[in-house]
């Protein structure tokens, strides 16, 4: 073979190698998906934390059950409201309480899932405003997972379990909302003097007739 051809081929392989060992060091430096869980700590909970609010003339085992496992809450657009005295669309929600907060990094952890044909509804908020009663709200309007009924947080949200974590962070006024781990939202805080957090389904425009959602390891973590 004549010394040139050889040439080339060992500058060709120095080459390679030399982008092989860059790629690889990128690779190495490059961050992990981090946990949004990290540096919180979780918060006890019981049976007693959960409160559920359901239409005020049905029987709680009418829209909700809960085996051990998987929360159930469903709601239907001609429910009446949770009280007598609200003004406010059907709702199936459970209000997390014994730790409604005005201070600190908090944050709400759970596994959803939304069986197709649900939409138009809330399946979870983060209660306290300034001029509104929410800080924080996720709607599913056909098949998607919005901030209120605008930004897209998750598409394609029916019929499959998704972790869910969201952070609100009081000093900074700012809430975070990761899906399955990657973060999704980042939006900044309505004010409000003290908060807390629902999940289930509260009718808004546009409601389906009937709406569920299902739940699973919930917890409430504050910031160390």
């Amino acid at each position: 073979m004549a010394p040139h051809a050889l040439s080339w081929i060992c500058v060709s392989l120095l080459v390679l190698l030399a982008c092989s060992s860059c790629v690889a060091a990128r690779s190495a430096r490059a961050p992990k998906t981090a946990d949004p869980t990290d540096g919180f700590k979780a918060v006890s909970l019981d049976e007693s934390n959960f409160e559920l609010q359901r239409p005020y003339d049905e029987a709680s085992g009418s829209r909700y059950s809960f085996d051990g496992t998987v929360r159930k809450l469903w709601v239907l657009s001609s429910d009446k409201p949770h009280t007598r005295q609200s003004h406010t669309s059907p709702r199936t929600e459970i209000r997390m309480t014994g730790y409604d907060y005005s201070s600190g990094v908090w944050q709400f952890e759970g596994y959803g899932y939304v069986p197709s044909g649900t939409s138009g509804v809330s399946i979870m908020q983060v209660f306290g405003g300034g001029e509104t009663a929410t800080t924080l709200m996720l709607h599913v309007i056909d098949g998607a997972l919005r901030y209120y009924d605008r930004q897209l947080v998750e598409d394609n949200i029916y019929n499959r379990w998704f972790k869910l974590n969201v952070v609100h962070d009081i000093e900074a006024s700012m809430l975070t909302v990761f899906i399955d781990g990657k973060e999704k939202l980042h939006v900044s805080g309505r004010g409000g003097e003290s908060h807390y957090f629902k999940f289930g389904v509260y009718a808004q425009n546009h409601d389906s007739s009937f709406m569920e959602s299902r739940w699973k390891g919930v917890r409430i973590l504050k910031k160390d």
